[in-house]
């Protein structure tokens, strides 16, 4: 039973982990991966809990994000940031909602500030060095709370059928062990 309760705890915590694109959570710092660079990604929300996120947006509304370079050679380069709502067309012709022109951060910190007014699939782009030489793609949501809550479930529901699956194999493991006892006396 002790099996079965820490392997619920390991899952449920795992899901926190889970990114999008170029995001990813590592001792609690957001890392976006910029070719082979990285920046430090994190957002802002002024509400009742002063909300920082990682990925997905809680809700629409002002909302401040800031990258930070954490490989010191992107602060020689230019870096372009970009959000555009999501289609299924190629990113280039999707409908742009923010842009940071190209230029170069010597202290390597961009500030962000953007009023999302649709809740709605967005994805924000990064682009460093000459020509967009170097990118990152991550595509998030804005006010879709909850939406890890249909993978959660769906393994927690894989995580009961394995469990399931191993209780009745071990039973007839034992069964079989039995008969085979009983047959050798």
């Amino acid at each position: 039973m002790k099996r079965v309760v820490m392997s619920w705890c390991l899952l449920l915590g795992a899901t926190g982990a889970w990114a999008h694109g170029g995001l990813s959570m590592e001792q609690d710092m957001c890392k976006l991966t910029v070719g082979p660079y990285m920046m430090h990604f994190a957002g802002y929300q002024e509400d009742a809990q002063r909300t920082e996120f990682c990925e997905d947006i809680p809700h629409k509304g002002p909302t401040i994000i800031v990258l930070d370079v954490v490989d010191l050679a992107l602060r020689d380069l230019p870096i372009e940031f970009r959000i555009v709502r999501k289609t299924d067309g190629p990113l280039d012709a999707a409908p742009e909602v923010y842009k940071l022109a190209p230029a170069v951060y010597p202290k390597g910190t961009l500030m962000i500030r953007h009023d999302f007014m649709d809740d709605g699939d967005y994805v924000g782009l990064v682009y460093a060095g000459a020509d967009r030489k170097h990118s990152s793609v991550f595509p998030f949501s804005v006010g879709k709370q909850g939406g890890y809550w249909k993978y959660t479930l769906g393994l927690v529901g894989l995580l009961l059928l394995a469990v399931f699956g191993l209780q009745v194999g071990r039973q007839r493991l034992q069964k079989d062990i039995a008969r085979q006892g009983q047959n050798e006396a």
